[in-house]
């Protein structure tokens, strides 16, 4: 670690994993949870805790391990965005990823039903072989945005974990929405992909075609939402719309960059939305 002592070396693990983003996994798991009725159970806590550092060390440290040479191109790392790993940090990185998951893995073994486990288990390997060989998603075109779909797996087994039945359309929706927010991200990443010959969707599409991509998926996930909640619906299609008009204006990775800041706004806005409307209707008794 870049400094010596607990406290440095804890701090640089929390950036590994990139708190910024954690609402996509544990925002997830909390709106799973009030998806399957209630407020709160207690059952959850287990889940919610390891959706935030925990399974964000996993799949970010995973990611920045064998990213190192893009990384190292790339100016927006070292930032919130990101960490710029050293090589003598990478048996670290992984120690932590063992020490803080594994726990939370044997517990979910002993305590939830089979259709929690397995899903929990798809999670774990999409977003691990994201980053990974052999498979490492994310130089393959298309497959990267895909298993991005991944991101919505907590409102499948949170539920199933509470001995409750998803929500489908919420969870297709998401599947939809996540698969066009990868590819619009990484935009910004298009030229130190193509340096280190990293082929991906948007590499492939170029600034103008993940932008057509991307408001494709969208518009699904805007039509799944709507099953749903409206005014879900018409926030997701709102924000997506000017997102995709933006970069179609400038197709360019610099336009890709500057939106990224209101592409990391985008799911803390859409999921206030979504979670005001429905833990109001928890309390008042109005859902499920």
């Amino acid at each position: 670690m870049p400094q010596a002592g607990f406290a440095p070396a804890l701090q640089r693990i929390v950036h590994i994993s990139r708190p910024v983003l954690w609402i996509n996994a544990l925002g997830t798991g909390v709106v799973g949870m009030w998806l399957a009725g209630s407020l709160w159970q207690w059952e959850a806590l287990p889940l919610l805790l390891w959706l935030t550092l925990p399974f964000n060390l996993l799949i970010y440290g995973v990611n920045d391990v064998f990213d190192q040479d893009t990384d190292a191109l790339n100016p927006r790392k070292g930032s919130i965005e990101g960490a710029r790993i050293r090589s003598e940090e990478v048996r670290t990185i992984l120690a932590a990823v063992l020490v803080s998951n594994v726990p939370f893995v044997v517990w979910f073994a002993v305590a939830l039903p089979p259709a929690a486990l397995g899903w929990i288990a798809l999670y774990v390997l999409v977003f691990v072989f994201y980053s990974a060989p052999p498979l490492r998603f994310k130089a393959r075109a298309y497959v990267d945005s895909l298993s991005n779909a991944a991101y919505a797996l907590p409102l499948v087994f949170v539920p199933y974990a509470l001995g409750a039945a998803p929500v489908w359309p919420a969870a297709l929706g998401l599947m939809a929405w996540s698969i066009a927010k990868h590819a619009f991200d990484a935009v910004q990443d298009i030229e130190e992909d193509r340096a280190v010959a990293i082929t991906t969707t948007a590499v492939r599409l170029g600034p103008r075609g993940t932008a057509l991509w991307s408001g494709g998926w969208w518009a699904l996930s805007t039509l799944g939402f709507a099953l749903v909640s409206l005014p879900v619906a018409a926030v997701n299609a709102l924000i997506a719309g000017w997102l995709v008009g933006s970069l179609l204006r400038d197709p360019r990775p610099e336009t890709g960059h500057r939106l990224y800041r209101h592409s990391i706004a985008f799911p803390y806005v859409a999921g206030a939305v979504a979670g005001v409307q429905l833990t109001v209707a928890l309390f008042f008794g109005l859902y499920p």
